[in-house]
């Protein structure tokens, strides 16, 4: 009887979490896959898009790009928050060495800070561990975070959580060379300059992105900006022409990259 009980709690636990996935809003909102909304990145990913329930990991090309990584994230959150909070999990020991969020700089690419629950960790373990229950609370809209180190299993067993809560689960990570992964996708960003008005302000973010690893889908190297306002990723000015693709040519890669 001690047995039968014991077992019982967890596949109750599982019934109550199912209703409460299909009771909530936030999942029905999202669905299984997360478009760009720029054919030249969604034709590169499983089904045109970013898997909903997966693990995807975002790597900066250097310490210095650390921010403009960090930015990529939020650019595609963006799209998520507007009815829904973003869970975002930050160690203390990564703000000390990073800094922290800035809600000026979050709301310039789109984010309102308002819908951001921040979490804040004394260490690693405790960083998965608040990763993993804010997926399992089927609450948020996606779940963000930041840590130093991450073996095989461990990126299994987020990937796994985010599977099963159907949601996606942004990860940044250190720039240097990396371990095995389950992520479903690996970004590296690197820094390009960003788009100006005719009074030398800045309109649009932009980044080189490279999609090193992507699962039932295909790499790829872009040179992309961002709108803010209506949400849109789209190609950097100097790759918006076909003909000047890269699979032509490497000069408007370079080009954009000193630009």
């Amino acid at each position: 009887m001690i047995e039968r009980a014991a077992l019982s709690v967890p596949c109750q636990r599982a019934a109550v979490m199912t209703e409460l996935r299909r009771l909530l809003p936030g999942n029905k909102d999202i669905g299984k896959t997360l478009p760009f909304g720029l054919a030249a990145l969604d034709s590169c990913l499983p089904e045109g898009g970013l898997t909903a329930g997966a693990l995807h990991e975002v790597v900066p090309e250097s310490e210095g790009a650390i921010a403009t990584a960090f930015g990529f994230i939020v650019a595609i959150l963006a799209s998520l928050s507007r009815v829904h909070p973003i869970i975002v999990v930050m160690s203390g020991y990564g703000r000390r060495r990073y800094g922290c969020l800035s809600g000026h700089g979050v709301r310039g690419l789109g984010l309102d800070p308002a819908r951001l629950i921040l979490v804040e960790t004394a260490h690693r373990k405790q960083t998965l561990w608040a990763m993993a229950e804010a997926l399992h609370s089927a609450a948020p809209a996606a779940v963000a975070g930041m840590i130093d180190k991450l073996d095989l299993k461990l990126s299994q067993k987020l990937h796994l959580a985010a599977n099963d809560a159907g949601l996606p689960l942004l990860l940044l990570r250190p720039p240097q060379t990396l371990e095995a992964s389950a992520a479903a996708t690996r970004w590296r960003i690197g820094t390009a300059a960003a788009a100006r008005d005719r009074f030398g302000m800045h309109t649009r973010a932009r980044w080189h992105l490279r999609l090193e690893r992507c699962r039932n889908g295909r790499p790829g190297e872009w040179v992309v900006e961002y709108d803010h306002v209506a949400h849109r990723f789209s190609l950097a000015a100097a790759l918006a022409d076909p003909s000047l693709s890269r699979g032509t040519s490497d000069r408007p890669l370079r080009q954009a990259r000193r630009s």
